[in-house]
C-alpha cells in the first residue's frame, strides 16, 4: 500500500498540519482527510518525484523492509517507556529515534503528531494498516479504555514475537527440503538435456535391442531437449491455473479442507492453526477486548477458510447466548481436549489462562513435529535424488556392459 506525505490546513482552527498516511490511492487519501476536516495543500507519494527514487525503492525492498520483529521491538520499547512514567508523546519520540527503518519511522512520526493533536493512540495506529493491523489497534484501544496501555503493549510485543517465532520455525523446516528439491530438479534437468544425449549417442550403432528402461530414458531425454519450452509453458500454466482456482470461493474451500486432511502435514497445519487461535484469543481477552470482537479478529489469523467458517458460526452462536466451547465442539474441527479446556476455562472464569495453556501445549507439539519432519525429510530427499541419479546411471551402464560382453 502506498505511503503519502501530505500538508494541509485543519478547518476547525485553521492550523497547518502535516503527516504521513497509508492509502490505496490519492483519491482515497483525500476523502479520508476530508472526513477528518483537513484541507490538503500538498500531497506526494513517498519515493516519487526524486532523482534516483527507483534505486532508493529497490534498496528499501531489499534491506529496509519492515519486519514483524521491527514492530515487536518498537512496541516493547514503547511499553517500557510508558511503564516508566514517561508521557506517551515523549515515549513515541524516543522510540522514533531508535528506529532505522524509514517507513516505520515515518509512520510512527505521524502517530506521534496525531496523538499530540488529540487523537487516540489506537486511531493514530489505525491510519497505518500496513504496519498495525486490526488486532493491534483493537488491543491498543482496549488498553486505552481500561487504563492498562502499558501492560497491553507489553503483551502485544510478546504476541508478535511468539507468532513470528512460530512462522520462522515452519519456514526454516521447509527451506532445506525445498532447496534440495529445486537443486535436484535442476541437476536432473541438465543431465537429461546435456549429458544423457551425448552418452547415449554411442548406442546408435549398437546393433542390439536396448533394455526398455534405456529406451525410456532416451525418449524422455529427447523430449526434454526438443520440447523444453513446452514443459516450461505447461508448468507455468499449471501453477497459474492452480493459483486462480485456489483464489475462487469453491477452490480455496476445497484446498484448505484438503490441507487439513493431508497425511503428515494436515495434523501439523491443524496444530499451528489451534496455537494461533488460542494465543490470539487469549491475548485479546486478557487485554479487555470484547469476546465477539476478539472472535472476529481471531478468525483472520488462522490462515484457513474452513476454520474461519467455524469461528464465524461460533460467533453467531455466542451472540445468541451460547458458550465458546459448544459451537467449536459441534463443528468437529477442533480436538476434544481443546474444547474441553475452553469449557473448563469458561466455567472457572480463567478462560484466558486456559487458552494460554492450550497455545503453549500446541506450540510444544508443533516444535516436536517440525523437528521430526525435518529429520525425516532431509534423508528422504537424499534417497530420492540418489534413486533417480542411480536409475539414470543404471540405464546408461547396463547397455555398455552388454556391449562389452558382446564384443568379447
Amino acid at each position: 500500500m502506498p505511503i503519502y506525505e501530505y500538508k494541509g490546513v485543519r478547518k476547525s482552527d485553521g492550523k497547518n498540519i502535516k503527516g504521513v498516511l497509508d492509502a490505496e490511492g490519492e483519491r482515497s487519501l483525500r476523502s479520508a482527510l476530508k472526513r477528518d476536516g483537513v484541507l490538503i495543500t500538498s500531497l506526494r507519494e513517498k519515493g516519487k518525484g526524486r532523482a534516483g527514487s527507483t534505486d532508493v525503492d529497490f534498496k528499501k525492498m531489499l534491506f529496509q523492509r519492515v519486519s514483524k520483529m521491527d514492530i515487536a521491538l518498537a512496541t516493547r520499547q514503547l511499553a517500557t517507556l510508558t511503564r516508566s512514567g514517561i508521557s506517551l508523546v515523549e515515549s513515541l519520540s524516543a522510540v522514533i529515534d531508535q528506529i532505522d527503518k524509514p517507513d516505520l519511522k515515518d509512520a510512527l512520526t505521524d502517530v506521534r503528531d496525531q496523538v499530540n493533536q488529540g487523537m487516540s493512540l489506537s486511531d493514530a495506529f489505525g491510519r497505518h494498516p500496513r504496519f498495525f493491523d486490526g488486532l493491534y489497534c483493537n488491543m491498543v484501544n482496549a488498553g486505552e479504555q481500561s487504563g492498562t496501555l502499558e501492560a497491553v503493549m507489553g503483551r502485544l510485543a510478546e504476541f508478535i514475537e511468539a507468532q513470528n517465532k512460530l512462522k520462522s520455525k515452519v519456514t526454516a523446516a521447509m527451506a532445506y527440503p525445498g532447496f534440495m528439491a529445486l537443486m535436484g530438479s535442476v541437476i536432473i534437468g541438465v543431465m537429461m538435456i546435456v549429458v544423457v544425449p551425448k552418452v547415449t549417442s554411442i548406442f546408435d550403432n549398437f546393433g542390439k535391442e536396448l533394455p526398455w528402461y534405456t529406451v525410456a530414458l532416451i525418449n524422455i531425454s529427447n523430449f526434454t531437449r526438443d520440447f523444453w519450452w513446452l514443459i516450461i509453458i505447461v508448468v507455468v500454466a499449471t501453477v497459474v491455473g492452480f493459483r486462480k482456482w485456489k483464489q475462487s470461493e469453491k477452490g480455496i474451500m476445497k484446498w484448505h479442507s484438503f490441507v487439513l486432511k493431508a497425511p503428515i502435514f494436515g495434523s501439523l497445519m491443524m496444530m499451528i492453526a489451534i496455537s494461533r487461535f488460542s494465543k490470539t484469543l487469549s491475548t485479546l481477552l486478557a487485554s479487555g477486548v470484547p469476546v465477539l470482537t476478539a472472535m472476529d479478529i481471531t478468525k483472520g489469523v488462522l490462515g484457513n477458510v474452513v476454520l474461519e467458517k467455524v469461528i464465524i458460526e461460533a460467533s453467531s452462536s455466542i451472540r445468541e447466548g451460547e458458550s465458546i466451547a459448544e459451537p467449536l465442539k459441534a463443528s468437529g474441527r477442533f480436538p476434544p481436549i481443546v474444547t474441553h479446556m475452553i469449557a473448563v476455562g469458561e466455567r472457572s472464569g480463567q478462560l484466558e489462562h486456559m487458552l494460554e495453556n492450550v497455545s503453549n501445549a500446541y506450540d510444544a507439539q508443533v516444535d516436536t513435529r517440525i523437528t521430526a519432519l525435518t529429520s525425516l525429510l532431509e534423508p528422504l530427499m537424499i534417497v530420492i535424488m540418489g534413486v533417480v541419479a542411480g536409475g539414470i546411471a543404471a540405464a546408461i551402464l547396463m547397455p555398455l556392459i552388454q556391449m562389452n560382453e558382446f564384443i568379447q
